[in-house]
């Protein structure tokens, strides 16, 4: 899920500095254990949702960082921060090792935040300023390896640079999503076509091009001219 390195480490704003990246947050607010205003009505800024997800993505980003936990940004959020004109509406996505789930958990509650693990064993799920967010141990019924999160490309989400998904890792994902019950090819091509001089085109059809629907999909980018037919590419 072309890096430059795992950039700087991201330092988590305190109740100083707070109001000032925040003017409209009264100083009077509430504060989390780390300084982020409390998950509570009136609490917590910006009211805007997809607004809203990118200050959860930073500050879960921000806490890993601090860390130093290997991770990944991943979903739309991450098809936002490659610069895909995406609607950002459900929650903000996290790749991280299953190795590494019990210090993740550990450090989110240690901030401060709710963490739950749900029936599904491929994923832990977390609260952030009032937004859902998902720490995602298998992506594409993949486990989450070193090799993948070594492929993250640094890039800025608003004001915080996190390692996020390649754009190659990040496609091929969302193919492998793809089954007869869930199919939207739309959503899906308005985060392909800004983002296809990124991808290796090459290694997604090798990875996905002999499944019905994903090769469906890379039809469609041909006769799009979003991307060229295998034969030319070759």
């Amino acid at each position: 899920m072309n890096s430059p390195g795992r950039g700087t480490r991201g330092s988590v704003p305190n109740g100083s500095d707070r109001h000032a990246e925040h003017p409209d947050l009264p100083r009077t607010a509430r504060t989390e254990p780390d300084g982020w205003p409390l998950d509570e009505p009136g609490g917590r800024l910006p009211p805007d949702r997809a607004q809203a997800i990118l200050e959860a993505a930073k500050r879960i980003g921000s806490l890993l960082k601090a860390k130093d936990h290997p991770f990944a940004l991943a979903g739309g959020v991450a098809a936002y921060a490659h610069g895909a004109d995406v609607r950002l509406q459900h929650d903000a996505d996290f790749c991280i090792r299953r190795e590494d789930a019990e210090a993740v958990t550990h450090t989110l509650r240690e901030a401060g935040l709710q963490v739950f693990l749900p029936p599904e064993d491929w994923l832990i799920k977390a609260r952030c300023l009032g937004q859902d967010v998902d720490l995602i141990l298998e992506l594409a019924k993949r486990p989450v390896t070193s090799e993948l999160l070594d492929r993250a490309e640094v890039l800025p989400v608003d004001s915080v640079r996190m390692p996020v998904l390649s754009a190659t890792d990040l496609v091929s994902g969302l193919l492998a999503a793809f089954s007869e019950h869930h199919c939207d090819f739309g959503a899906a091509l308005s985060v392909v076509r800004p983002l296809r001089e990124k991808i290796d085109w090459r290694r997604l059809r090798a990875e996905r091009g002999e499944q019905p629907m994903p090769a469906a999909f890379l039809y469609l980018l041909e006769r799009l001219q979003v991307i060229e037919p295998e034969e030319a590419a070759v």
